[in-house]
């Protein structure tokens, strides 16, 4: 269903998911690193009869902008008046 090279992505969809109702499986690809280096990733599963919602879910995920925490930080404190 939704597949990432990233932990931390996928447990924001698995959780994005859980809160529209939709239970989901999270199964490492760990590779093997001898055969294949560097490749590995994590995968979310979700039963056949929510699929068609977690794919509108997945997708709204996917075309919303990155939040860089940083920025967001920076922009959220107001100007200092001395």
């Amino acid at each position: 269903m939704f597949d990432t090279e990233r932990e931390s992505e996928a447990l924001v969809v698995q959780g994005l998911l859980e809160s529209a109702g939709i239970a989901s499986d999270l199964v490492s690809t760990d590779l093997s690193q001898e055969a294949f280096p560097g490749l590995s990733g994590v995968v979310l599963l979700v039963s056949e009869e929510d699929a068609e919602e977690a794919s509108k879910i997945i997708e709204s995920y996917r075309q919303s902008p990155p939040v860089d925490d940083e920025t967001a930080e920076i922009s959220a404190q107001s100007p200092r008046k001395e």
